[in-house]
């Protein structure tokens, strides 16, 4: 993009990037047509032994024949497959009189990757991304539904692709507005995404709109060190929060920064407790962070209102050989996790925290043929993050991805193959153009 974040230390584009279409999933062909036999001759069969394969006219047998699934199939798809009205002239002097309140209500329902195509229509919609009454419509509707954003830097080039799970189609999202030191992708909440990277010696973070392709630098840490970091967004107020734990390595005791958008400032808080971290990553859910620990073993919960450190002593699965938090709606906090020997008795299970009895209790198991798919080594290397009950687990080596809906309980390869590289980092994306990076 021209004229974006070439030198300083933000930026925003006047125009909005143009989208990709990388590719689609098509039920079409997936259940194909059955076509019944072409009968000859219109003579009636009224013996018993001439009525096996042919046409009997009797109302009982006519009444089986109309309710067979394949009848139906067919008269479903002859239906559905023909245009039911004939095509509407609109006219233009008609249309053009659409109250502009209402045309903003209409669009802001429109998917936010269809919009870059309307844009094209005219001046007006092409400027509609700066029209604060549809950028209004726009944050009062319900969400397009979770998308999966994928980050990678091919030839120290940023690379985004960002695929739509209900459109079941990927799209490319030119990225090179990014100064080149945001090397990590932190994570993303309420449509902004969160990056980190050392600038030489400086460790920095930003916050950025993909879809608006705007961002901009966060002040610097009161400490100069890689941080594990989390992006929360509050869209009630219209704000969002970075908080920074301990040392990337483990190394130093640090005191826990948070940076609160409205203030422009981080603040210091309390050292999180002398613990053996478990695992790198992160779990946020109603107002509280989760960390694993194998000593003291259990969780280590931070009160985000409170600003404190607590212990909660949740023992973990027996035969555990790795775990990640996952964080679901509301208070529901998952573990998901490989057991079994290091052989290939192996299995992978999820559990959700009961918070009454402070135990982990299985909801879910993943089939073996998901499992064998997905990891064919014992010892290959997986990811699995989460948003609103959807758990989501990549396979390094295997390029793959793989969805569980927690309510539904339905898994569900996730089409594409822009989880190939092995360098790539991916978590959940909500595009919304009225996220706002102040």
């Amino acid at each position: 993009m021209d004229g974006v974040g070439e030198s300083s230390e933000s930026g925003s584009t006047v125009s909005t990037p143009k989208l990709i279409k990388s590719g689609s999933v098509r039920d079409d062909d997936a259940c194909p047509r059955q076509v019944s036999p072409i009968r000859i001759g219109a003579s009636r069969n009224t013996s018993p032994l001439g009525r096996v394969g042919s046409r009997n006219t009797s109302p009982s047998r006519q009444k089986a024949i109309k309710t067979k699934p394949r009848g139906l199939d067919e008269e479903t798809v002859a239906t559905f497959g023909k245009a039911v009205y004939p095509d509407v002239q609109m006219e233009d002097n008609i249309w053009a009189m659409l109250p502009e309140d209402l045309l903003n209500e209409i669009l802001a329902r429109v998917p936010p990757f269809m919009i870059f195509r309307l844009r094209s229509v005219c001046k007006r919609w092409n400027s509609i991304l700066q029209d604060s009454s549809f950028l209004k419509f726009h944050s009062q509707v319900p969400s397009h539904g979770p998308c999966l954003l994928t980050f990678w830097k091919n030839s120290q080039t940023p690379q985004c692709s960002v695929f739509s799970l209900p459109l079941k189609t990927w799209y490319r999202i030119p990225f090179t507005f990014l100064p080149q030191w945001a090397f990590w992708l932190v994570g993303s909440s309420g449509g902004l995404a969160c990056f980190s990277g050392l600038d030489g010696l400086t460790f920095k973070t930003l916050v950025c709109n993909p879809l608006t392709q705007t961002w901009r630098t966060l002040p610097s840490m009161h400490y100069n060190q890689q941080r594990q970091l989390i992006l929360v967004v509050d869209r009630t107020d219209r704000s969002f929060k970075v908080i920074a734990t301990s040392d990337i390595y483990g190394d130093k005791s640090l005191p826990t920064e948070v940076y609160d958008s409205k203030l422009d400032r981080w603040s210091l808080h309390q050292i999180m407790p002398a613990v053996n971290l478990c695992s790198s990553k992160m779990a946020y859910c109603d107002s509280r962070l989760y960390l694993e620990t194998l000593s003291p073993l259990g969780l280590m919960m931070y009160q985000l209102d409170a600003g404190y450190w607590e212990h909660i002593p949740a023992k973990f699965p027996r035969s555990l050989l790795d775990g990640y938090l996952v964080a679901g709606t509301q208070k529901r906090l998952f573990l998901v996790g490989r057991i079994g020997l290091y052989s290939t008795l192996q299995s992978m299970r999820i559990w959700e925290l009961d918070h009454t009895k402070i135990v982990w209790v299985e909801i879910s198991r993943m089939p073996p043929k998901y499992f064998r798919a997905l990891l064919r080594l014992s010892a290959e290397r997986f990811e699995c993050f989460g948003q609103d009950n959807l758990i989501c687990f990549t396979s390094w080596n295997q390029g793959k991805g793989l969805l569980y809906d927690v309510d539904k309980k339905v898994w569900s390869w996730i089409a594409g193959c822009a989880l190939q590289s092995y360098n790539s980092q991916v978590c959940f994306y909500e595009p919304r153009f009225d996220a706002s990076i102040y």
